[in-house]
C-alpha cells in the first residue's frame, strides 16, 4: 500500500518517525559532515530539524493498529521518504505506551545530505535521547566510515559504539572484504555530544590488516568541531648545519575567532626553537603575529663564510594583517625584524623562510576599471654575510643597499564615456626612495665600464600620463588604432654618490602613434589559421635628461617578442622612450583538426629619428647590449605549440646581421597516464657590460613517474652548462590515494657564487604522512610543483 499524506493528518509517531529518521541520531556525531555545517550548539538537535510543510510518502505491504497493544506497525517493504531522507526497512513499528520506535530488517537510512545509515534492528525512545541498534555501519558523503556490532545512546548526549571500526578508506571494489589501508579498531567508542569528542578506549591503529600501535585511549576532536584546543602532529625535518629536528606544536583554541600556536622543535645540533603564532579574526579581516626564537648551543657548526649565523641568541618578530573598509577599498601589511640578516631563513619559520622577504603596508581601492594603490616597501636579503667589516667600513653585503620605499603610489582611471569617439585614460604614478649605501661596481655610473643600481641618499619623482586611443574597421578587415599621449615627470635627486649631477628635473613627453593590423584568416578542411601583420608608428620627443636621473624601476628592461609591439618598452616609470620609431612583425595563430594548435609573434623595431634611449647612457645600463641600442634592433620571435597535455614553448633574440642567437628559451611538458615530465633551457650571450664575460646556459629537467595508480616517484635537477655543475637536485617517492598520503624527499643545493665558485652545498631531506580526518606527520611538502 502507499500513503502520500501531509504532516499535520500524521500521528505524532509517524511525525517523530519522519524527524529522526532515526538511526542518524544514534551515528550522530561519528565523522557526518552535516553536522559540522548546522550553526547550532547542539549538533544533533540541529540535524533532526526538518520543513515543518514537507509530506510525508509511506509504503509497505500492510498497515497494522494494534488498539490493546497500543502500537502502530508498517509491515513489509517498508520505505518512508520525508523531507529528502529516505528510510527502509522490513517492519517499523511505534510503542505508544513505553514510546519506542522499532525499526528491524536490514535497515538503511539515506540522507538528503548523501550519508548512509545501516543496521540490523533499531530501537529508540521517540526523543531520541536513549536507544540500541544492532550491527551499525554508517558511510558518509566524505566517505569516512564507521560500523559497530552495536550501539547505544544513553541520556542525550552520550552514543557508545561496541567494538567499533573507523577508517577515511574506501573499500576495495574487486575484493570488498579486504581490510582498508588503515582503520582504527577499539573495543568501545564514546561520543560525547555535548563535550564535542569522541574518545577511543583499549584500540589499535591497524594498516593493511595489521597492527601497528596499541592505543590504550586517545581522544580525537568531533567533526563537528572545527577548532579545539591539543596537541597537532609532530613533524620531523634534518638540515646539515642544524641536525634533525622534532616539532612538537600544541594549538589553544581560545576563542571562536582567535587563536595562539606554540611550537616547540629540538634540533640535534642547536637545541631548542620556540615558536609562537598568534591569529585573529574580526569583523572586517584578520591578522597574525609570530616570535621565534633560539640561543644556539653550536654555532661554530656554520661555516666561517656565515659569520651572520653564529651568534648564539637569534630571534625574530613578524606580522600579517589584511582587512577590508568597505566592497572597493583594503588595507593590510606584512612585517618582519629579526636580531639577525638570516634567521627566519635559516630556521624555515614558515611564512618568513624567502631568501627574499617584502615588507609592505598597503592601501588598495577597486572599482571597475579603475584603481589606486599606495604601499611602503622594504627588502631584507637573509645573507649571511655582515654588513661591515670589523673597521666598520662597507663588505659589499647586499642589505644595506636595499631601499626603503617611502611611498610608491599608481592611480589608474579610465573615463566611463568615449572622447571624440575613443577611450580616454590617466595614470598616475609617485615613487619615494631613500638607500643607506650605494648600489654599484663602480662609482661611474655613467659610462659601460660599470652601473649604478641605485644611489645612496634619497630620489624621487611623480609621473602623470594621459593616453587617448580609437579603433577603425575598414571594409576589408584593416583595423587601424590612432594613439595620442601627453606626460610629464617632476624628479628630485639628493644623494652624494658619484655620477649624480643633477638634483631636480622636469621631463615631458608628447606621442603621436598609429597601429594598422590585417588579419587575415585561412582555412583548409583540416586546419584554420589567422595570421596578423602588424605595424606601428610612434612619434615623439627626445627623452629629457637621458641618462641622467637615477633608474629606480626600471631595470629589468628584456627585449623579446612579448615586447615589441609595446608603447614602451621599458618596465617601470623612471625611463620612457624617445625619438620616433617603428614596430614592424606578425602574429599567428593556428588550429588543427587533430588537436594541435599553435600561435607564434616576430618582428623587429626600427629607430627612425630623434635620440634613441636604449643607446644612451644609464645609471644601471638598461638598454645596453639589449638588442634596441641600434637604430635596427635584433630580430626576436616566439611560438607555442599544444596538443592535449603537452606543451611546446621557444623565443629568442637573434643578431640583426649573423643571426646569431643572442638569448633563446625553451620550455616543454608533457602530461599523459603514466606522469609527466618537463625540460626548461635557457641561454643568455656574454654581456661583459654587466660582467658576465661568458656565455650562460641552464638547464633543467624534472616530472613524475607513476608507476603503480598510487605510487608515485619524483624528481628534478638544474644543470649550469658553462660551470659544469649540478646547482639543484631533488628526488621523491609519494603514495597518494582518498585516505592516505606519503612523501618522502631529498635536495641539495650548491649555488654558483658571483665569481664563478661553488658555494656551499645544503641538503634536506624529509617525510610527511597524512591519514584523512585523522592525523598528519612531518611537514607538507613542497619540491617545486613537480
Amino acid at each position: 500500500m502507499g500513503l502520500n499524506v501531509t504532516r499535520s493528518v500524521l500521528p505524532t509517531w509517524f511525525a517523530r518517525l519522519a524527524c529522526g529518521t532515526a538511526v542518524l541520531c544514534l551515528a550522530g556525531g561519528i565523522s557526518l559532515p552535516a553536522y559540522a555545517q548546522m550553526g547550532g550548539a547542539d549538533a544533533l538537535t540541529a540535524n533532526v530539524q526538518t520543513n515543518p510543510n514537507a509530506q510525508l510518502l509511506l509504503e509497505s505491504d500492510e498497515l497494522v493498529y494494534d488498539i490493546n497493544a497500543k502500537t502502530i506497525s508498517a509491515v513489509g517493504g517498508v520505505q518512508i521518504d520525508y523531507d529528502g531522507n529516505r528510510l527502509v526497512a522490513r517492519q517499523v513499528t511505534y510503542d505508544q505506551k513505553t514510546g519506542r520506535l522499532k525499526a528491524m530488517g536490514k535497515v538503511e537510512l539515506v540522507e538528503k545530505d548523501g550519508n548512509r545509515i545501516y543496521a540490523e534492528n533499531l530501537d529508540v525512545t521517540d526523543d531520541f535521547r536513549e536507544g540500541f541498534v544492532n550491527a551499525l555501519r554508517v558511510e558518509a558523503a566524505d566517505n569516512t566510515r564507521f560500523a559497530a556490532e552495536s550501539a547505544e545512546r544513553i541520556g542525550g548526549e552520550l552514543t557508545v559504539f561496541n567494538n567499533g571500526i573507523y577508517t577515511a578508506c574506501e573499500p576495495c571494489r574487486a575484493k570488498p572484504d579486504r581490510a582498508p589501508i588503515w582503520q582504527v579498531r577499539a573495543q568501545k567508542i564514546v561520543w560525547n555530544g555535548k563535550k564535542k569528542t569522541i574518545r577511543f578506549e583499549r584500540g589499535r591503529f591497524e594498516m593493511f590488516g595489521m597492527p601497528l600501535a596499541y592505543l590504550p585511549s586517545f581522544e580525537i576532536a568531533d567533526p563537528t568541531v572545527k577548532r579545539k584546543s591539543g596537541f597537532l602532529m609532530p613533524s620531523y625535518q634534518h638540515e646539515t648545519e642544524l641536525g634533525s629536528g622534532i616539532s612538537v606544536p600544541y594549538f589553544w583554541a581560545l576563542a571562536p575567532n582567535y587563536d595562539l600556536t606554540t611550537t616547540g622543535t629540538y634540533y640535534t645540533k642547536q637545541g631548542f626553537l620556540g615558536d609562537v603564532e598568534w591569529r585573529h579574526r574580526l569583523a572586517n579581516g584578520a591578522y597574525t603575529l609570530r616570535l621565534a626564537g633560539i640561543s644556539q648551543q653550536d654555532p661554530g657548526t656554520f661555516s666561517d663564510s656565515e659569520p651572520e649565523d653564529q651568534k648564539t641568541n637569534r630571534g625574530m618578530i613578524g606580522s600579517t594583517g589584511a582587512f577590508q573598509i568597505n566592497p572597493r577599498w583594503s588595507y593590510g601589511w606584512n612585517l618582519m625584524a629579526q636580531s639577525d640578516k638570516s634567521f627566519a631563513y635559516r630556521y624555515g619559520i614558515e611564512g618568513y623562510s624567502g631568501y627574499n622577504i617584502t615588507d609592505q603596508i598597503y592601501l588598495t581601492g577597486l572599482n571597475d576599471r579603475n584603481y589606486f594603490d599606495a604601499r611602503l616597501y622594504r627588502f631584507h636579503v637573509q645573507e649571511s654575510i655582515p654588513d661591515q667589516n670589523p673597521d666598520g667600513t662597507p663588505n659589499g653585503s647586499s642589505q644595506p643597499k636595499q631601499p626603503y620605499v617611502l611611498p610608491v603610489v599608481d592611480y589608474a582611471y579610465y573615463l566611463p564615456q568615449s572622447v571624440a569617439g575613443g577611450e580616454l585614460s590617466f595614470d598616475v604614478n609617485l615613487q619615494n626612495l631613500h638607500r643607506d649605501e650605494e648600489d654599484g661596481t663602480t662609482p661611474i655610473g655613467l659610462n659601460r665600464a660599470g652601473y649604478l643600481s641605485g644611489i645612496e641618499g634619497n630620489d624621487g619623482r611623480i609621473t602623470g600620463e594621459a593616453e587617448w586611443k580609437r579603433t577603425f574597421i575598414a571594409d576589408n578587415g584593416l583595423v587601424i588604432t590612432p594613439i595620442l599621449a601627453l606626460r610629464a615627470d617632476g624628479m628630485y635627486v639628493d644623494s652624494d654618490s658619484i655620477g649624480v649631477t643633477r638634483s631636480e628635473a622636469f621631463r615631458g613627453m608628447a606621442t603621436a602613434g598609429m597601429e594598422t593590423k590585417w588579419p587575415i584568416l585561412f582555412s583548409t578542411t583540416s586546419s584554420t589559421h589567422i595570421l596578423e601583420p602588424t605595424a606601428q608608428l610612434f612619434v615623439r620627443n627626445d627623452e629629457p635628461y637621458n641618462g641622467e636621473m637615477p633608474n629606480e624601476d626600471a631595470q629589468s628592461f628584456v627585449f623579446d617578442a612579448s615586447s615589441l609591439f609595446d608603447r614602451d618598452k621599458y618596465s617601470g616609470y623612471d625611463r620612457i622612450e624617445g625619438g620616433t620609431r617603428a614596430n614592424l612583425g606578425f602574429r599567428y595563430s593556428g588550429t588543427f583538426n587533430n588537436g594541435w594548435s599553435l600561435n607564434g609573434i616576430a618582428g623587429q623595431s626600427f629607430q627612425l629619428g630623434g635620440l634613441n634611449s636604449f643607446a644612451g647612457p644609464d645609471f644601471v645600463n638598461a638598454g645596453a647590449e639589449s638588442g634596441l641600442d641600434s637604430a635596427r634592433s635584433d630580430y626576436v620571435a616566439m611560438i607555442g605549440a599544444n596538443r592535449g597535455g603537452f606543451t611546446l614553448t621557444t623565443g629568442g633574440r637573434f643578431d640583426k646581421d649573423s643571426f646569431a642567437v643572442r638569448r633563446a628559451e625553451v620550455a616543454s611538458t608533457e602530461t599523459g597516464k603514466y606522469g609527466s615530465l618537463f625540460v626548461k633551457y635557457a641561454f643568455i650571450d656574454a654581456q661583459p657590460t654587466y660582467g658576465f664575460t661568458d656565455d650562460r646556459h641552464e638547464a633543467t629537467v624534472g616530472g613524475s613517474l607513476k608507476m603503480t595508480p598510487n605510487w608515485r616517484v619524483l624528481g628534478s635537477g638544474t644543470y649550469d652548462i658553462f660551470h659544469e655543475a649540478l646547482v639543484k637536485r631533488t628526488a621523491a617517492l609519494a603514495y597518494d590515494d582518498e585516505c592516505f598520503t606519503y612523501m618522502m624527499y631529498y635536495q641539495q643545493e650548491q649555488p654558483i657564487t658571483s665569481t664563478g665558485d661553488k658555494g656551499d652545498e645544503t641538503t634536506k631531506f624529509g617525510f610527511n604522512i597524512s591519514f584523512r580526518t585523522l592525523w598528519e606527520f612531518g611537514k607538507p611538502v613542497d619540491i617545486g610543483g613537480i
